[in-house]
């Protein structure tokens, strides 16, 4: 029984490290690419004719 719930806990423990790898490259790519946008949109404002 012990041997069932220590290889349970390795592979939960591994799967956790897993998601939140993909977590934080999500996570940085988002970031990025928010940046970017908001740089984006500062740059064309001056164009703007109202």
């Amino acid at each position: 029984m012990e041997e069932k719930i220590y290889k349970t806990m390795g592979r939960s423990g591994a799967w956790n490290i897993a998601i939140g790898v993909v977590v934080i490259v999500i996570g940085l790519a988002a970031g990025v690419v928010s940046i970017l946008t908001g740089a984006k949109l500062i740059k064309d404002r001056a164009g703007l004719m109202f």
